[in-house]
């Protein structure tokens, strides 16, 4: 499974990107570039990343880092599954 687009998958569906999501890559800026992605919607995107890779994401280990770019988001979905 590619973890990399899976992630661009949920933030396409939460965000409702369309034709954005094919111009963002691993260092396309997430929070505070994309103006859809409000405290709402990282909380969105975190519920559709817990139930579908069946990982459990306490509030301590979320920060502004984690959704800095797409690249940061999946690395960090990607330890999570490592653990």
């Amino acid at each position: 499974m590619d973890i990399g687009k899976a992630v661009l998958g949920i933030l396409d569906e939460v965000l409702q990107l369309g034709a954005r999501a094919a111009e963002l890559n691993a260092n396309s800026p997430l929070l505070g570039a994309i103006p859809e992605l409000d405290s709402m919607a990282v909380v969105a995107v975190l519920t559709l990343v817990e139930e579908r890779f069946g990982v459990t994401i306490e509030d301590d280990e979320i920060d502004g880092a984690v959704f800095a770019s797409l690249a940061t988001l999946t690395h960090f979905i990607e330890a999570k599954l490592a653990a």
